[in-house]
């Protein structure tokens, strides 16, 4: 019997590291981050990424391979988690994936093909959004691809640039390169929610505690070196518009927080739209034992994909 892949996934801040790491030392597993951010070595405050304690010993893969000058990459990223993966089953353990970015999720997961990349077609992309600033770009997408350009927002250009290269290297429409909703190995996502009051209360609580770790301190050794990519991720741009003196303090940790519920509601709007997501209440005090009878059914062959959403907890 193929026992089933395990995968942590929803909105930041639900306690997704958490539960991963007790899904694998029950399961006998060592996890496979899919965070894209804490793919950076150095970004650790901002991206609450698992200490060494908080690990408890479970093995931890996808954490830490990249420079924060370097561009992630999700190719790269489905060809050494699938890697990753693999390995971890032929030891003999249970691979228990864990985050919250959507796409990089479904590139280790599912059957997806991805859409080759031109570095000049995208520089020159790049330079019109510049120049031209992203909205007429996305005028130019929602002609070329009406679906892309409903589901990329007018502001944002790295999307909307890696939509027009595909269209324009492929001659296809960036909707068609999508991951299909098949996995190409035999998987269970477990999807962590809570009601949009607490999981705000949380979320303010999270950045609390960043600040007090030294998030600042973080940002500013790292501010030399940082990539277009890593400057982009919620806490960390907002830290190095106060450090250029754009945004007092207070302003920055308000911004961090917003940028952070703002980001938690749109990767519930990602994996909300995954039928096969099986969701449970992130403050459920049972939520271990609930999640391990998920994992035990669909190793059983008793769990059946839910097909919609039966509830929304934050509704």
């Amino acid at each position: 019997m193929v026992r089933p892949v395990v995968a942590v996934v929803g909105p930041t801040a639900t306690g997704k590291s958490d539960l991963g790491v007790a899904l694998a030392l029950a399961l006998g597993g060592e996890v496979v981050n899919a965070d894209a951010m804490q793919l950076y070595r150095g970004m650790d405050i901002g991206t609450a990424k698992v200490t060494d304690a908080e690990r408890r010993g479970v093995p931890h893969h996808q954490l830490d391979v990249l420079d924060v000058g370097q561009d992630a990459s999700v190719a790269a990223y489905q060809r050494d988690a699938r890697r990753d993966v693999a390995a971890v089953g032929a030891r003999g353990a249970r691979a228990v994936v864990v985050g919250g970015s959507g796409l990089y999720v479904r590139a280790l997961l599912d059957r997806m093909e991805l859409a080759p990349v031109d570095p000049e077609v995208r520089a020159r992309l790049e330079a019109r959004a510049e120049q031209e600033g992203p909205g007429l770009l996305h005028d130019e997408l929602a002609r070329l691809d009406p679906a892309a350009a409903a589901a990329i927002g007018r502001a944002n250009t790295r999307r909307i640039v890696r939509a027009l290269e595909v269209i324009e290297i492929t001659g296809r429409p960036w909707t068609a390169a999508l991951p299909e909703q098949e996995y190409v190995a035999p998987a269970v996502q477990i999807g962590l929610d809570c009601a949009r009051d607490v999981l705000d209360a949380r979320v303010e609580a999270r950045v609390d505690r960043m600040w007090r770790r030294g998030l600042v301190e973080e940002v500013t050794a790292l501010a030399p070196r940082m990539g277009r990519t890593a400057a982009r991720a919620v806490g960390y741009a907002q830290v190095l518009a106060l450090l250029r003196g754009e945004l007092g303090t207070d302003e920055a940790r308000a911004s961090v927080v917003a940028g952070t519920r703002r980001l938690a509601r749109k990767q519930m709007g990602w994996f909300g739209r995954d039928p096969r997501v099986h969701w449970l209440d992130a403050a459920d005090p049972d939520l271990l034992d609930r999640a391990l009878a998920l994992v035990a059914a669909a190793e059983a062959g008793l769990l059946v994909d839910p097909g919609t959403r039966s509830r929304r907890l934050g509704s």
